[in-house]
Formats: C-alpha cells, sequence, structure tokens
C-alpha cells in the first residue's frame, strides 16, 4: 500500500505558460506533457484539462495518453530515483537482499515515494549492468557489486537514514 504523498503545490501560471509554447496540434501532446513533467517533476492531474483545452482534444483523451506510458508520472516522485534491478544476474548474486536492505533503510516499498519528497523506490527487470551484480541506480549514478554494508554506507552518504 503506497503512502500518501501530499503533492507540492502546482504554480498554475508557469503550467499555462508551458501550455501555450505549444501549437494546437495533437502530435503536440506527448512533447508537451514531457515538457510538464520537466518541470513539476509528474503531470499534475489539474494540467489535464488545460492541455486538453489547448490542442483540442477530450481530457480523456489526454489522459490516455498520460496513463499508457510508465514513464509518465501523474503523482510526485522523490527528489532522488532509486532503481533496484531484479534482473537474473542480480537476482542469484543476492538482488534480493539488496532491495530488502534498500527497503528497510529508505521506509519504503516498491513504487513508493517518501513523504518528504526526498526517494522514490522503484525495482527494475534489468539495468544491463549484469558483470556488476548486485546493482543499483540513484538517479543515473550505476552502484554495483551491492552488499549490505555498500547499501548501508550509500544512505549514509545520500542522506538516507
Amino acid at each position: 500500500m503506497n503512502k500518501p504523498v501530499t503533492p507540492p503545490e502546482i504554480n498554475m501560471e508557469r503550467l499555462g505558460e508551458i501550455v501555450s509554447e505549444y501549437e494546437q496540434l495533437k502530435w503536440s501532446l506527448i512533447p508537451l506533457v514531457q515538457e510538464i513533467q520537466a518541470e513539476f517533476g509528474f503531470i499534475p492531474p489539474l494540467a489535464v484539462p488545460v492541455i486538453a483545452e489547448r490542442l483540442k482534444l477530450f481530457p480523456s483523451e489526454v489522459q490516455g495518453v498520460v496513463s499508457f506510458y510508465e514513464q509518465l508520472y501523474t503523482e510526485p516522485r522523490g527528489k532522488n530515483i532509486v532503481r533496484v534491478c531484479r534482473g537474473t544476474a542480480c537476482h542469484v548474486r543476492g538482488g534480493k537482499t539488496i532491495l530488502k536492505l534498500v527497503k528497510r533503510q529508505l521506509g519504503l516499498e516498491e513504487n513508493e515515494t517518501s513523504e518528504d519528497l526526498e526517494y522514490t523506490l522503484e525495482t527494475v527487470a534489468c539495468l544491463g549492468v549484469c558483470a556488476l551484480s548486485p546493482s543499483m541506480v540513484i538517479n543515473n549514478q550505476v552502484y554495483g557489486h551491492m552488499n549490505p554494508k555498500k547499501v548501508k554506507d550509500l544512505f549514509k552518504r545520500e542522506g538516507g537514514s
């Protein structure tokens, strides 16, 4: 069960500025929602009708696209995105234990975001760095050959518990 996260205040003026930069063309929907997500960290639900009006779409069409793509988020995410690999190489080298330790360090379950919006924890099927297994990524930094001490040290350095 996900912990409730209080969404940050959305600057509606800035949202309007972003939307107004796009032509009233349906093809501009994906670049538009990507820019909104880059600005706010997620696509606020209140942005859907604003986008729909600008692009002359139904809100359900906008929501359908936003919910279809896994890399588009409708809820706030943490400043630090932690991804733990669940691939075969990582699994056989202790990835399950690494995930358990990361969950404990962050006080989060998979696909949860901390209340302070500091961390979001995700698992991925493969990070593509099997030679470094078990591995994880924080933001764009890969951490390999993980073990319990490395997990503990990593989150001390990152500012975790």
